[in-house]
């Protein structure tokens, strides 16, 4: 039995990357990722991880500025110069205060990281998962359709195994002819981030035609209720994204069959511990899972790819190449598919390392705390 681990310090930047190209979909355009950072230590060890939450709550409730204070003034705090036998044990620290899972995910995450290279160990490992690599999507934001037409066809010659494209409203049923048209036989997703509404039931279910894996949250951002009824109304399953923070929105949903796919995004649902209990949840339901992406630098993207090696994970995912994203990453190691499958970092926790030479220059703000 291994001994408890004790949070000696952290160190919170805030940091700002440029994306290699805009990401527009239904709720608006982002031109960089600006997140918080956050390192945890123990012994000489690091543990890494970082908020998904966005600058203003148009995804989510939680923004940056709200997930850096309670950071900084609550969850930090709690957690410095305590030991912790296991990652459940800090995760039930920090379970009382409501919501903010994002926040939570973030310390949550970085002291998994932690944990695992105190044992020598993958983060995989730990998790349950197995394999060299996994299956891996794109997801391609709202654009031109000639442009859209492009970009499948160069990401398919790549060998990605799934393309989502964004949709909303009056950018939808053109689309997908176009690109039905041109790639009947692509494993394709559209993904509507909430924009519609049960009133648009009959243009969502002429979705139906275009022979979709799946119709990613096309209603609200808090609505199952909704899901379950247009789920009756439409033969695609649905698959849900915003709607499941908890592992009890999860079975809410699959009670009900507002779901038939579940996109489990770690940071989302406030770590890897809610995260794998969903998985479980899910894989007892026989419904599918993958692993969704929030522009994550290296260091997320690192999480995502250990979680999603876990059976349930049978679906490919969002972690595609971060030169997609970043014209450099924050972390030393190339994050980057071949053939439509990215490889699992080696190595303890999550097998990618700062890279201390380029993060000053992507950090806006930097503090240190000690126990």
């Amino acid at each position: 039995m291994t001994a408890p681990l004790k949070i000696e310090a952290a160190t919170l930047r805030l940091v700002r990357l440029p994306l290699v190209t805009p990401f527009t979909i239904a709720t608006g355009t982002l031109t960089e990722k600006v997140f918080p950072l956050l390192t945890l230590k123990s012994g000489g060890l690091e543990g890494y991880a970082e908020g998904v939450m966005d600058p203003l709550p148009d995804y989510l409730e939680e923004t940056v500025a709200g997930a850096m204070d309670l950071l900084e003034k609550v969850l930090l705090p709690q957690v410095l110069g305590r030991s912790f036998a296991n990652p459940e044990a800090l995760a039930r620290v920090l379970a009382p205060w409501r919501a903010n899972h994002m926040a939570k995910a973030t310390v949550e995450m970085a002291f998994w990281d932690l944990w695992a290279k105190s044992l020598g160990l993958p983060l995989q490992t730990l998790l349950g998962g197995e394999g060299d690599a996994i299956d891996v999507g794109v997801s391609l934001g709202i654009g031109p359709i000639a442009q859209t037409l492009e970009r499948v066809g160069s990401h398919l010659d790549q060998g990605y195994k799934r393309i989502k494209l964004k949709v909303k409203p009056g950018h939808d049923l053109g689309l997908l002819r176009a690109v039905r048209a041109e790639y009947p036989d692509a494993h394709l997703t559209v993904d509507a981030n909430c924009c519609y509404t049960l009133a648009d039931s009959g243009l969502i279910a002429a979705m139906d035609d275009f022979g979709l894996d799946y119709i990613e949250q096309p209603l609200a951002w808090d609505d199952i209720h909704d899901h379950a009824t247009l789920q009756r109304r439409i033969r695609t399953p649905l698959c849900l994204d915003e709607c499941i923070r908890t592992l009890d929105h999860a079975r809410k949903a699959l009670q009900t069959d507002a779901a038939r796919v579940i996109n489990i995004k770690v940071g989302r649902v406030g770590g890897h511990v809610e995260a794998r209990r969903i998985h479980d949840l899910c894989s007892a339901f026989q419904v599918p899972v993958w692993c969704g992406g929030m522009l994550e630098s290296g260091v997320g993207r690192a999480h995502n790819i250990h979680i999603s090696t876990l059976p349930g994970f049978t679906k490919p995912g969002d972690t595609s190449s971060a030169s997609r994203y970043f014209t450099r990453d924050i972390v030393e190691q190339k994050l980057e598919t071949t053939a439509g499958r990215m490889p699992v970092p080696k190595g303890p926790g999550i097998g990618v390392t700062l890279d201390l030479d380029y993060l000053p220059h992507a950090t806006i703000s930097l503090e240190d705390f000690s126990a």
